[in-house]
């Protein structure tokens, strides 16, 4: 049994069955969950994943952009 961090609704799952860098749902709200960690069980909202992703690559790309135009 682990907490949904979206809705704090209880999913149960199976420790063994999932591995880490998978994808559940949450039963109770839908949220599609990734599994952070197996040890302990650690799920985030795959939604905020993705878009902490993108924010990090658009910095990552700004950051580029800058040091291409100091270096010029």
């Amino acid at each position: 049994m682990v907490t949904c961090p979206v809705c704090e609704g209880t999913i149960d799952v199976d420790e063994e069955d999932v591995d880490e860098g998978d994808t559940i749902s949450c039963d109770e709200c839908g949220a599609d969950l990734k599994v952070l960690s197996t040890d302990p069980l650690e799920l985030e909202s795959a939604e905020e994943l993705e878009e902490d992703e993108e924010d990090e690559e658009d910095f990552l790309e700004d950051e580029e952009e800058e040091s291409d135009e100091d270096w010029r």
